[in-house]
């Protein structure tokens, strides 16, 4: 599970902030905290504010972290001389650019985050620095289930390499293969370092989807995953969930498949999907292209298999515009998937950007995060359990947050005023 993300200076924010999952004192809502060891963590967090007032900044912090512990071991070494390599050989971070000091200095990425219990539930405390020219500080802690002190694995400070705490083959072959622009975790795993490819995986098994990108969203409802052709099981599975939400849809009719090299993203193919939808007037069916299916009935076909990989590996779920072209009651019902423990028994957590107030009443006080822009471009995150009103007084839990949101107590709202679109007077 994931406990804490921390970052800085990448895209709109400038300074240090700070995405909190532990649960605070509070006491709304104490079934949605899973309690791990000393850790009492939450399952959901839901951000909200203005339009290009940060939100998907912060999803795409954690994207370009985990994208860079993913690939990192290949970045770098011949690569970066070789031009005509399709490979990238060096993925650097885009600063705050609104600021002369910021545009030059390195960004920060760090989580803490827990394995699962199948691996005694220990946390881990990861991060990296990094800049225009590679690696800066890379740094890797652990400690035990009922411990309450980080141990070190590694450290690493430029060319400085503190690698104590891996085994003695490992620490010879980092040493030797690492370049300045590949992180010790991503070449570890690489390697086969039982400990690094463990926090390799962790990022792996994670899921990303920005439904409010428009090509993603088409890719992410017409690409195929492979288990949805081969297998008949996941497509009843499929089929009983739509059915969910609309009973008309019976099954699945696959066709036409055209296959592609696999990522590794699970989406191996195209093909034509129908829909089996069941006649009104007999006990016939009719087969309806999914290609002309609502845009709401394409998202969730879009978002079953993040689901399901999720809630199975017990994963970490970041969701842009999760509310866009879904019913509050079917987010709401995604939502308390997430929170029912016979529904996520293996504790998978769900990040999502929102503008919907509607569901901030199911929601505790540390689950939901508001973003807000100020003059200068800079974005900051906070919380409306550590949110102050003017008079210095805490939100309290019975307040109206859906209302209060809307007539901007809590702020990250955008500023409204007229629309003058022809000039007039």
């Amino acid at each position: 599970m994931l406990l804490q993300f921390n970052f800085k200076n990448y895209l709109s924010f400038r300074d240090d902030t700070t995405l909190d999952l532990t649960a605070t004192n509070i006491t709304e809502h104490p079934a949605h905290v899973v309690t791990i060891g000393k850790e009492k963590v939450l399952p959901l967090a839901a951000i909200y504010g203005a339009n290009a007032s940060g939100k998907s900044n912060v999803l795409e912090a954690f994207h370009y972290m985990t994208t860079y512990v993913v690939n990192s071991f290949a970045f770098g070494g011949d690569n970066a001389k070789d031009k005509s390599s399709d490979q990238l050989s060096f993925l650097p971070p885009t600063p705050f650019l609104f600021d002369a000091a910021s545009k030059e200095a390195e960004s920060s990425f760090e989580i803490y985050f827990i394995i699962s219990e199948q691996n005694d539930c220990k946390s881990y405390h990861y991060g990296f620095t990094i800049g225009a020219d590679g690696v800066h500080e890379e740094w890797l802690n652990s400690k035990a289930k009922n411990s309450s002190r980080y141990k070190k694995i590694f450290y690493r400070n430029g060319n400085s390499l503190d690698l104590s705490g891996l085994p003695a083959v490992g620490r010879g072959m980092i040493s030797i293969a690492l370049e300045p622009e590949a992180l010790i975790v991503s070449l570890g795993a690489k390697l086969k370092i039982g400990e690094l490819k463990l926090i390799r995986d962790w990022f792996y098994d994670n899921e990303l989807a920005d439904f409010g990108n428009p090509s993603e969203n088409l890719t992410l409802s017409t690409q195929v995953p492979k288990e949805f052709v081969t297998d008949r099981d996941f497509q009843r599975r499929v089929a009983a969930y739509f059915s969910s939400f609309d009973p008309s849809i019976r099954d699945f009719q696959i066709s036409q498949i055209e296959e592609a090299e696999d990522d590794g993203s699970g989406r191996v193919g195209r093909a034509r999907i129908d829909a089996v939808h069941q006649m009104v007037d007999s006990d016939e069916t009719a087969l309806l292209p999914m290609t002309v299916e609502s845009a709401g009935t394409l998202k969730m076909f879009a978002l079953y298999p993040l689901l399901e990989s999720v809630l199975q590996h017990g994963s970490v779920l970041f969701v842009d515009e999760l509310n866009a072209r879904l019913h509050p009651l079917l987010l709401r019902t995604i939502l308390i998937m997430f929170l029912d423990p016979k529904s996520n028994p293996n504790h998978a957590q769900l990040l999502f950007t929102t503008h919907d107030p509607w569901h901030l009443s199911l929601l505790r006080r540390d689950e939901v995060w508001f973003t807000e822009k100020n003059e200068q471009g800079i974005s900051t995150l906070y919380s409306l359990v550590d949110f102050e009103d003017e008079n210095g007084a805490k939100i309290r839990k019975d307040e109206n947050y859906s209302k209060n949101y809307l007539l901007g107590k809590y702020g990250g709202i955008p500023a409204v005023y007229n629309l003058d679109i022809l000039g007039g007077e």
